[in-house]
């Protein structure tokens, strides 16, 4: 009975979320309860709740997750400002000439939201508002259309500087000291969340790449599919053009590089780097006259409502991982994935196997918070790369979430969608992405100095 508890405790909180409870209240809620019932039939040490007040502080204090509001205000702030619209608009000017030029600057475009937000759900729906008709009316075929946006907006859990990476890398950061002391290596190394970034760079420029020449592929096989917008008498002057990069496609772009590369070369740590993320956000909404006191009213009231329910969630999964621990959770896990055959394979494949199914269920950062911290020191332990696995984690989540039936982004883009549009088409569009994004999760497996190296370098 003692033994199974832990396994116990785990299906009870997975389905009470299949339930539709929430996610926070679930992971605090179904935790104490077992807490309690260990605490009555003595099987549970009550050392490991008492834990948790000084856990839940060391969370709010934390610097690292200060940049979380930030890089979500510079987000919701490039939205709401309709700076992302004008983006768009800009690149399909400058690209619109090409076979799928659109589709091309739909995924710039989503690439760049994606980056700055990291919030599957919310770029998934904007780029679904901002792009989706633009396409359908220029003659692009449904499923390709839905495909290109519903994939894009996924970028966000590989793109940096993204909140996703900065949530996973900080906890990374725990499981890989965790790893080494639990191997007697008192002086731990650190795994930054700069290091994170540096190594998600190459893999998320590999997938942009490959969307994008995907759907100039099928633009040039099946002109029919991806129409450029010069069959259907598009024409610019040389002046509009100048105009459209000057003014709407190097600022945004700018701003990006700034956050991103002051990180990667030491200059600013994420927290800062997000403050001068979100301050430029601001600078640029004004600087366009996008910028008034009801935009930032609403950006306001958004990044609050993220940044508590990241907070809240957080909360909630330090609460479940003690207690999880308290009734022998962790040994349980570690025991059955040294027992596999083939060793550290099998068992990097079986987590990827389980993250992947719970992405159907579970939002990345319940994902992040609720299994990584329980896996990833096992896992780290013997022998794994923490950049590498927070990378392979990264992407194998976005390919969970573009997964039918199940796919969050499938769901998020379906409400968005005008009627004339099919479910069948949504499915059918992601499948070609789906197969891109499990040949990187392959090359990165064959190949992991595509992930290491530059944060090699830069250290």
């Amino acid at each position: 009975m003692v033994e199974i508890l832990p396994l116990l405790l785990f299906m009870t909180v997975c389905f009470c979320l299949i339930a539709g409870y929430p996610v926070a209240l679930t992971l605090a809620g179904v935790s104490l309860l077992f807490a309690g019932f260990g605490v009555l039939i003595g099987v549970f040490d009550t050392a490991y709740t008492a834990l948790i007040p000084n856990r839940i502080f060391g969370i709010l204090v934390n610097q690292n997750l200060f940049a979380v509001p930030l890089f979500v205000f510079m987000g919701s702030m490039l939205e709401k400002s309709r700076i992302a619209e004008s983006l768009l608009k800009n690149m399909g000017l400058i690209f619109g000439r090409l076979p799928g030029g659109l589709g091309i600057s739909v995924i710039l475009v989503g690439m760049l939201l994606a980056a700055s937000t990291g919030i599957v759900g919310a770029t998934v729906v904007t780029m679904g508002i901002l792009s989706l008709p633009t396409m359908l009316n220029a003659g692009y075929r449904p499923s390709l259309a839905c495909g290109t946006v519903c994939a894009t907006g996924t970028l966000g859990q590989i793109v940096p500087p993204s909140i996703c990476l900065v949530l996973l890398g900080e906890v990374i950061s725990n499981a890989y000291q965790q790893s080494q002391l639990n191997a007697g290596v008192f002086a731990p190394e650190f795994v930054s969340t700069g290091d994170l970034f540096a190594g998600a760079i190459i893999p998320s420029l590999l997938l942009v790449f490959a969307y994008a020449t995907y759907v100039l592929g099928i633009a040039i096989t099946r002109p029919k599919d991806a129409p450029s917008l010069e069959d259907q008498s598009f024409s610019l002057s040389k002046k509009e053009l100048v105009a459209a990069v000057f003014k709407g496609f190097f600022p945004p772009i700018i701003l990006m590089v700034a956050v991103l590369g002051s990180i990667l070369l030491g200059i600013a740590t994420p927290t800062e780097a997000s403050s001068v993320g979100a301050l430029g956000a601001i600078l640029l909404a004004l600087a366009k006259r996008k910028l008034s006191l009801a935009v930032l009213h609403e950006v306001s009231i958004e990044t609050m409502k993220i940044t508590s329910m990241v907070y809240l969630i957080l909360v909630g999964a330090t609460i479940f991982s003690s207690i999880f621990r308290g009734f022998g959770g962790e040994e349980l896990i570690e025991a059955f994935l040294n027992d596999l055959p083939g060793g550290v394979f099998s068992a990097t494949l079986a987590v990827m196997l389980l993250i992947f199914l719970l992405g159907f269920i579970l939002d990345f950062i319940e994902i992040t918070f609720m299994i990584v911290p329980l896996v990833g020191p096992v896992l780290l332990t013997m022998g794994l790369d923490p950049i590498w696995l927070g990378v392979m984690i990264a992407v194998n989540l976005q390919t969970s979430f573009l997964t039918p039936p199940f796919g969050f982004s499938l769901f998020y883009l379906r409400s968005v969608v005008p009627e004339s549009v099919n479910t069948t088409d949504i499915y059918r569009g992601v499948i070609p992405f789906i197969i891109l994004q499990l040949l990187l999760l392959l090359l990165l497996a064959l190949q992991p100095g595509l992930v290491t190296w530059l944060p090699s370098i830069l250290n």
